[in-house]
């Protein structure tokens, strides 16, 4: 029987095989191609790339509604009526979904809601060391389980490096100026997510493999990262070369373990192609 069920959006880029694995609840966020909404995870990747050729735009994504919500927590409390609800939340500052679940909610006592603070796979990286935390102890009471969750929040890590800034600019996200000037610099923006928003600050300069691998020693070293696992996250088109590469400086800087994620549409919809990030804990 199962006491706490865990939720959160596919914004984590927590995909079908982890989700069963650490046996998490999804919520599917949208992207939506003009006036064709999908779910967050539903469609071919490429997609994206192919509608931005094609049309010059971006798509949209939007955050989970609260019928999405409402439709998981009824089928939840449907299968396990005894079952305490722990939503995870994507970021609160950067969508509507926290609102959304706040709506569906509304009367159920059964339903505790967390925000992570964080985006992408940091969001999803939280959500499954709180889920694995869960398999190992599950008999924890939800005030336990809570508690250490906000200690992963405290303690999570995430930068990513865009391939180039095309996308954050098409989406309005860097000016036309700043986007020449990293375009001529070879220059890569270092984008961490700091109290749930998205910041950018660093930059390093040459091709991707290279200053890629630095970023991974730069931060391992500024946030103290602890070595038993480094969680790591790409967008589509990402060259097999510079996953060796970065797997092989993950391990020369002593992780045991390492789990690459690909993004979903929602992340690479704003990152853009051959993206590449990290999510690590602090000691």
């Amino acid at each position: 029987m199962k006491n706490i069920v865990i939720v959160a959006e596919s914004g984590s880029d927590i995909n079908q095989e982890l989700a069963k694995q650490y046996d998490i609840a999804i919520v599917p966020m949208h992207v939506s191609f003009h006036d064709n909404t999908l779910d967050d995870g539903s469609f071919p990747i490429a997609q994206i790339f192919d509608f931005y050729q094609k049309t010059g735009e971006l798509p949209k994504t939007s955050g989970c509604t609260p019928n999405d919500f409402e439709k998981v927590f009824d089928e939840l409390h449907s299968l396990y009526p005894q079952a305490h609800i722990l939503y995870l939340a994507y970021s609160s500052i950067t969508t509507c979904s926290y609102q959304s679940a706040t709506i569906a909610a509304y009367g159920r006592d059964y339903i505790t809601m967390v925000d992570t603070k964080q985006v992408s796979l940091g969001h999803g990286a939280i959500v499954m060391e709180v889920a694995k935390r869960l398999m190992e102890n599950p008999n924890i009471s939800l005030i336990e389980l809570v508690a250490y969750a906000n200690d992963c929040i405290q303690r999570a890590h995430m930068c990513f490096l865009p391939n180039d800034l095309e996308y954050l600019k098409a989406g309005g996200r860097v000016s036309n100026m700043a986007y020449i000037g990293a375009k001529l610099l070879h220059l890569h923006p270092v984008i961490e997510i700091i109290d749930g928003k998205l910041k950018a600050t660093k930059k390093y300069r040459g091709k991707l493999m290279r200053v890629a691998c630095q970023m991974l020693m730069d931060y391992t070293e500024m946030y103290q990262l602890h070595k038993d696992c480094l969680w790591m996250i790409y967008t589509f088109g990402l060259a097999e070369d510079i996953k060796k590469e970065m797997e092989a400086m993950a391990k020369t800087l002593g992780y045991q373990a390492i789990v690459w994620v690909q993004a979903n549409g929602v992340i690479t919809t704003h990152a853009g192609p051959s993206a590449i990030g990290f999510v690590g804990f602090t000691k």
